[in-house]
């Protein structure tokens, strides 16, 4: 199927105009692509994969960005080329007929050449020449440099021609990838083409305990930033992919959206009710404390939400997962049978981590999943060094913050390694941390939970007795006895104790409730009797003081007249005495 072409990015004021390679990978960290109109050198070892890079150049500038392009092998035949490439899904044949390509092949014969000053590359320039003008080639390959020049020990001729070879790829403003064989203690057999490349691109190829990867380093490039580290790279069906892991920004937002962990319990420890939207989770501890169960409630409830869950599982197949959790109460197989949820289940061991990285990446492409979850992410120590682990999962993790997917990731804990630490390096990196661990109380073994942190969110830190049901987890509330906070058979054996302790408090609230009730009735029968004694008596003195009232009224009555009769007889004495003065 056709594409329309795009135009190349124009470079920023003042920067080496650049020729984009199309592999998203390489033109990141070259910062747009290779020098336009300039020689790139790309060296490296057998199978390293010079000449597929070369061809994928080419043909993703044919098809991309409308610049035609001339393959000149020195070594292979172009049926053999074709072969080659086929399975990378390159049609090349399909762009030499549309005049896109053109695939040469000059043989060199030793016996030809004769090693005298006069020798030169007049005819490789004429023919290249006719080839670039036939097509308006923009992009030229030339695989492999060593072959041109495998006849020749002198090496001022061959010094002089290579510099006459790039001046004149520059001259006619082609962008040139010549490929060439690593050397013994040097960049190339011949240690020279460095020195006059604008570019140089060093592919290695090496295997680690057993595990081959790939690195890609660029070793120099004039007049432009790069990047400078060893980046991993793969060679699959979709042709060069280049894992910028160490070339990573952090520039993506941070949403305030929740997402429920699929345990009620649990989301009650958190104050949002649950993981930030987009946010990564780690759940670690030991062999058995139920990772793998909270990360399939974790998928169970985003597929009851309608959200695509993508799950990679690094150490039980699919079927095997599934049948585990139903034990639990949780049926994934409906969810896997709908289209909700996914799974990718691989041994670490089995690839490079490139290969692991560049396949997950894929499937997050294809499905554009809203939850993922890696179990477990400890794994990973065995496809690779620790660094490279660690690299590649930040890598990971910032990818999928960039899109917006939340992330749920299980870490087995060894046992007698510190419980606060993963094996891959990665919990500065984590945004919420729950770990699991393993509870030995009264010769019994239990499940704790504790959320060490959540970035952002107010959390419980308490730990919680974690129990798998039939129905699923649940997390106990927390029970202190005398000997702190208990679990299992002596957080049983305490409520127990608790219910009886309540029981007769009860009992003895309802005894002396009892007997407050029959003191107050026997209080009121006494208050009742002295209430109807007290009236008696106050009737009695109220008579009596009627009575002595009445007594004092007519004594002083009695006195009165008395004192009137008295009176009377004493005022007529008192006239008569009065009146006989006056006479």
């Amino acid at each position: 199927m056709s594409r329309t072409p795009r135009a190349a990015p124009a470079p920023p004021a003042g920067q080496l105009p650049k020729c984009p390679t199309g592999i998203h990978g390489l033109d990141q960290i070259t910062r747009g692509g290779l020098p336009q109109g300039r020689p790139t050198l790309v060296c490296g070892g057998a199978g390293s994969g010079k000449t597929l890079l070369g061809m994928e150049f080419l043909v993703r500038g044919a098809r991309e960005y409308g610049e035609n392009g001339v393959f000149v092998s020195f070594e292979e035949r172009p049926a053999d080329l074709d072969a080659n490439t086929r399975s990378l899904g390159f049609a090349i044949q399909e762009l030499v007929a549309r005049r896109k390509l053109i695939i040469d092949q000059v043989q060199i014969d030793r016996s030809e050449i004769l090693e005298t000053g006069e020798y030169n590359l007049d005819g490789l320039f004429l023919r290249l020449g006719a080839a670039i003008d036939a097509v308006h080639a923009k992009r030229v390959v030339l695989d492999t440099i060593e072959v041109l020049f495998a006849a020749l020990s002198n090496l001022g001729i061959l010094r002089a021609e290579l510099r006459r070879l790039f001046a004149w790829l520059r001259d006619r403003g082609v962008t040139t990838l010549v490929t060439g064989e690593r050397g013994d203690g040097s960049l190339t057999r011949h240690g020279l083409e460095e020195y006059v490349s604008d570019c140089v691109i060093l592919l290695d190829q090496r295997v680690t305990e057993q595990i081959a990867t790939r690195r890609l380093r660029i070793v120099k490039y004039r007049g432009a930033l790069h990047g400078t580290n060893e980046y991993p790279f793969l060679i699959e069906d979709r042709g060069f992919v280049v894992l910028p892991i160490t070339d990573i920004t952090l520039e993506y937002a941070a949403p305030t959206g929740v997402v429920p962990t699929g345990i009620a319990s649990l989301d009650a420890l958190f104050r949002g009710g649950g993981y930030f939207r987009g946010s990564t989770v780690m759940v670690s501890g030991s062999a058995g404390t139920g990772k793998s169960s909270l990360a399939a409630h974790f998928v169970d409830a985003g597929c009851r939400r309608g959200e695509r869950c993508l799950y990679f599982a690094f150490e039980e197949s699919a079927a095997q997962f599934e049948r585990n959790m139903r034990s639990i109460g949780l049926d994934l197989g409906k969810w896997s049978k709908s289209g909700l949820l996914h799974y990718h289940a691989a041994r670490p061991a089995t690839f490079g981590l490139e290969v692991h990285i560049s396949t997950m990446l894929r499937r997050i492409d294809e499905l554009k999943p809203r939850l993922v979850v890696l179990d477990p992410v400890s794994s990973f120590d065995s496809a690779g060094t620790p660094l490279d682990a660690r690299a590649m999962l930040m890598r990971l993790i910032d990818l999928l913050k960039a899109r917006q997917i939340t992330a749920l990731f299980t870490s087995l804990t060894a046992g007698g390694a510190p419980v606060e630490q993963t094996s891959v390096g990665i919990s500065s990196l984590i945004d919420s941390w729950i770990l699991l661990r393993s509870l030995e109380q009264a010769g019994e073994r239990t499940r704790g939970l504790q959320i060490l942190k959540s970035r952002g969110m107010q959390h419980s830190n308490q730990i919680r007795e974690l129990l798998i049901t039939d129905h699923g987890l649940k997390l106990e509330e927390v029970v202190v006895g005398p000997q702190g906070v208990l679990v299992g058979a002596a957080r049983t054996a305490q409520l127990a104790e608790d219910r009886i302790a309540a029981q007769n408090s009860r009992q003895e609230i309802a005894r002396r409730r009892d007997e407050l009730a029959q003191k107050h009735k026997a209080l009121q029968a006494r208050v009742a009797e002295l209430q109807a004694a007290y009236a008696a008596e106050a009737h009695t003195l109220e008579q009596t003081i009627a009575q002595e009232s009445a007594r004092q009224d007519l004594r002083l009555s009695t006195r009165r007249a008395l004192a009137a009769g008295r009176e009377a007889p004493a005022a007529a004495r008192r006239h008569r005495a009065n009146g006989g003065a006056r006479r």
